[in-house]
Order: C-alpha cells, then structure tokens, then sequence
C-alpha cells in the first residue's frame, strides 16, 4: 500500500506529492521519503543531503534558488511546521514551459510535499509565522554551482499572494534575468 499520492502538475516533471498519515488517539506518523515509491514520480537518484529551515516572519520570500550542472538537484520540499507558499520554475533549455512557475501551498496541516525536479528554481513565502521546511536533495550543495533568480522578476511575473519581505541580500540584489537568457541545459 503506497504512503504517496503523486499528482502531475501543470510544469512536465513537477510533481505534486500527498503523505497518507497513519494516525489514531495518539497522532500521526507520516513518511516523509521512499526511494521505492517516489521512483514511480521521478525521483531515481539518493537522497544525499537533508536540510531543515526556519523562517520566522510571515511574508518573508527565500528564493528562488537553484544548483546549476553539473550539480543540479532535485528536491523534495515539505513544510514541518506553519505554512508556505512554495513556488518552481522551470528554467530548462528547450521545455514548452520554460521561465514559468507553478505554486502550491505546503502546510503541517495539509502533509503535501513538491517533488521539484533538476532544472527547476525554487523559492517560497512564509504564510504563518515560525514556518520551517525540510529539504531532501539528490546532489551537495556546491557553492560554485550556486544561482539564483530575483524573486520580484517581472519577466517571471510571480504572483506573490503578500508583500514580499525580508529577502536576503543575496536575494535581493540578483539581477533580472536578460532578454537573451535561454536556460539551463541538463
């Protein structure tokens, strides 16, 4: 009996993920990850990092972030704790839906997850103070591979559903993306 729901959404390779939790008087457990079950919705490679954020301030923006190759990763993005509105973007080379983005919103609540392929950028908004988030990855995060997008980008237009704030200032002083960009090859 699988632990997942996996949905297609409307960006080819992103994958929305539901946990079915297994609860009674005492609470719930939730698998977080099976690389037996997720293979099904495209994730063949291990998981080699686990990161866990806190981000305390609602409408703070972290994003959108991405590894460029041959370090990119896949990720699968779950909220432990509040709620945030997660957000990808494809950036591949060539795809029908390149440079737009798809949002859900991931709670404690709600046991949703977002199988974010490679060639995606990621980013989110907190939605409820103290959310935090756990990331599995499929590659190290390599500092010489680090990219990114501005998040207010008009050429990406995304809808953000507060004010953005407390970017970082990494994330702050990206630079919009030129007329020429054409993508990540994988």
């Amino acid at each position: 009996m699988s632990r997942f729901t996996v949905t297609e959404l409307p960006l080819p390779g992103l994958k929305l993920v539901e946990r079915r939790l297994m609860s009674d008087a005492r609470g719930f457990l939730a698998r977080l990850f099976c690389s037996e079950e997720l293979a099904a919705a495209g994730w063949r490679k291990p998981v080699v990092q686990i990161n866990h954020t806190c981000t305390v301030r609602q409408g703070a923006v972290r994003g959108m972030h991405f590894q460029l190759p041959p370090y990119a990763e896949m990720k699968l993005v779950s909220c432990l704790k509040g709620e945030v509105w997660d957000v990808a973007v494809d950036l591949r080379a060539g795809s029908p839906t390149f440079l737009q983005w798809h949002a859900e919103c991931l709670s404690a609540q709600n046991a949703r997850a977002l199988l974010i392929p490679e060639g995606f950028a990621h980013g989110f908004q907190v939605m409820s103070d103290g959310a935090e988030l756990l990331y599995c990855h499929s590659a190290p995060y390599s500092p010489q591979a680090e990219a990114g997008l501005h998040p207010q980008d008009p050429r990406l237009a995304i809808a953000w559903p507060l004010p953005v704030a407390d970017l970082s200032q990494r994330d702050a002083t990206r630079p919009f993306l030129e007329p020429s960009y054409a993508g990540v090859i994988l």
